[in-house]
C-alpha cells in the first residue's frame, strides 16, 4: 500500500545532524571485504534496503556478514573464493549492487540468477555485460544490448584481462570491470574520458590490490588493476553520503533564515558537483573540520539560507552529481532566471525516467520546466507556488526532492509514495523534522 507524505512551508531550519553512511562506499566495502582474506570491520555502513540486498547476495555466495558492537564484520573468502552451485540473488531496487556483483561473479566458476524489483528489471544491463562478456562472463541473454534482469550468468576462473574504453562515463561499469580484473591474470585497464566517482580504485589500494591511475592529456584517466590479487582484511569507517546530505543542504538553502551543520560528509572531488553548482547559484555553504579518513576527504557542512540566481550546468559536471539532478532542479525553481542542466541522457535510465519525472513534478507545482533533447531547463522566479501531487514512479530521489521543494513552497506539496526512500536514506523525514521541517 502506498504511503503518501505532504511537506508544508517551513520555518527556518536549525541544528546539527549526521546523514547515513555513503551508499556507494557501503556497497564497495561489503564486496571487497567478501573478497578479502580474513575478517573486516566496517563502521557507519548504510543500513538501507540497497545495502542489505548486497549483503544478502554476498552471504548467499559464502561470505559471513554479521552485526557486531555497532559495526558490521565480514569474514571474506579471498579473491576467487566465493562459491555457490547455483544462487538466486535478489537486488531489490539496487542498480549499483547488481552491476558491481556481476563483476564479482564473473571471476568465479558458478552460475547465478540476478533479479530485482519491477523497477530494476526494466533498467538496462548491456553497458556492464558487454565488457564482462569480453572477459569471459556468459549470460542467457539473446544479446548484451537486450539484457535486463532477471538474468542468469555463468562465471569462470579463466577470465581474460582487457583494456576497455568506457563509451559513456559510468562508475558502475568501471567498478565491475576492475572487480572482475582482480581474478584475471595480468592487468586490466579502464579508460574514461571524464573522471567518474573513484571509490573503487581508492578502496582497492587500501586493501592491498595493485592499482594505478594515470591522467590522460585529454583530461580523462586510465585505471589499471593487477590480477591474481590478494586482498587483506581491513577496518573502515564510512563517511556520510553527500547525495543524502544534498537534500538537507537544499532545504536549508531555500528556507530563509536557516542555519544547519551536517557532520562528517564525504567530500570526494568526484562527488561535489552539486555543492559547486549551488555555490555558483549563490548558496551559503562552508566546509568545516576538513579531514581524511580511509583515503577519502571528509568534513562538516555549514549551510545558511540564501537567495539564489540561475546558472548553466555543463554536461561535463554530470558524473560528479548524477544523483543530485532531481534536487538541483527543485532548488532551481527558487532561483531567479533560467537554469539549464545539460547532457542528462543518463537520467532517462535511472530508477525511473528521472528527466520526465522531474519536469512533470515541477509542472504539478506551478514551475515552468521543459526538456530539450537531453537538457532540462527550469524557469525560476524566486518563489514557488506548490500545491501539487507529485508522482514518484517508485523513485526515492524524486520523492525526497519534491518533499524538500514543499518546505519552501507557498502551498503544501504531496508525493504519492515514500516507501522507496528507505533504499538510500532511512530516517529522511525524521532527520528533517529534527531540524524543524513539517510533514503530515
Amino acid at each position: 500500500m502506498r504511503q503518501p507524505l505532504t511537506a508544508t512551508r517551513s520555518q527556518p531550519l536549525t541544528g546539527r545532524v549526521r546523514v547515513p553512511g555513503d551508499k556507494s562506499i557501503s556497497h564497495r566495502a561489503l564486496i571487497l571485504a567478501a573478497l578479502a582474506s580474513g575478517t573486516s570491520r566496517i563502521e557507519g555502513l548504510l543500513e538501507a534496503d540497497d545495502i542489505t540486498a548486497t549483503a544478502k547476495a554476498l552471504a548467499a555466495l559464502g561470505a559471513e556478514v554479521a552485526r557486531s558492537n555497532g559495526a558490521f564484520e565480514v569474514r571474506g573468502q579471498g579473491v576467487g573464493g566465493l562459491f555457490a552451485h547455483q544462487a538466486r540473488l535478489d537486488f531489490g531496487n539496487s542498480g549499483t549492487g547488481s552491476r558491481l556483483m556481476l563483476g564479482v561473479v564473473a571471476g568465479h566458476d558458478m552460475v547465478a540468477e540476478f533479479t530485482g524489483d519491477s523497477s530494476l528489471c526494466r533498467r538496462p544491463m548491456h553497458r556492464v555485460l558487454a565488457p564482462l562478456a569480453t572477459m569471459g562472463l556468459r549470460t542467457n541473454a539473446a544479446s548484451a544490448e537486450e539484457a535486463t534482469l532477471p538474468l542468469t550468468v555463468s562465471g569462470t576462473r579463466d577470465l581474460i584481462p582487457i583494456v576497455y574504453e568506457l563509451p559513456v562515463p559510468s562508475a558502475q561499469v568501471k567498478s565491475a570491470i576492475l572487480l572482475a580484473g582482480l581474478h584475471a591474470p595480468g592487468r586490466t585497464s579502464v579508460v574514461e574520458t571524464l573522471p567518474t566517482r573513484d571509490h573503487t580504485e581508492r578502496m582497492l589500494g587500501q586493501f592491498g590490490a595493485e592499482i594505478s591511475v594515470e591522467e590522460t592529456e585529454e583530461g580523462g584517466r586510465v585505471v589499471t588493476v593487477g590480477g591474481d590479487a590478494e586482498l587483506g582484511g581491513f577496518k573502515l569507517k564510512i563517511p556520510g553520503d553527500p547525495s543524502s546530505a544534498a537534500f538537507l543542504v537544499a532545504a536549508a538553502t531555500i528556507c530563509p533564515g536557516s542555519e544547519i551543520v551536517i557532520e562528517g560528509v564525504l567530500l570526494n572531488p568526484t562527488r561535489i558537483g552539486f555543492l559547486e553548482t549551488l555555490r555558483e547559484m549563490g548558496a551559503d555553504i562552508e566546509v568545516l573540520n576538513l579531514d581524511e579518513a580511509g583515503g577519502e576527504q571528509v568534513g562538516d557542512l555549514r549551510v545558511r539560507g540564501a537567495p539564489l540566481r540561475a546558472t548553466r550546468v555543463p554536461p561535463g559536471r554530470a558524473p560528479s552529481m548524477i544523483d543530485e539532478y532531481p534536487i538541483l532542479a527543485c532548488v532551481a525553481a527558487f532561483a531567479e532566471g533560467e537554469t539549464r542542466m545539460e547532457g542528462l541522457a543518463e537520467l532517462k535510465v535511472k530508477e525511473s525516467d528521472r528527466l520526465s519525472a522531474i519536469a512533470t513534478g515541477l509542472a504539478a507545482c506551478g514551475v515552468a520546466a521543459r526538456i530539450e533533447g537531453d537538457d532540462l531547463i527550469v524557469e525560476g522566479s524566486g518563489e514557488v507556488k506548490g500545491g501539487g501531487m507529485v508522482e514518484t514512479h517508485m523513485d526515492h530521489r524524486i520523492a525526497m526532492a519534491f518533499l524538500v521543494l514543499g518546505l519552501g513552497a507557498r502551498e503544501p506539496v504531496t508525493v504519492d509514495d515514500t516507501r522507496m526512500i528507505a533504499t538510500s536514506f532511512p530516517g529522511f523525514a525524521e532527520l528533517l523534522t529534527k531540524l524543524g521541517a513539517q510533514f503530515s
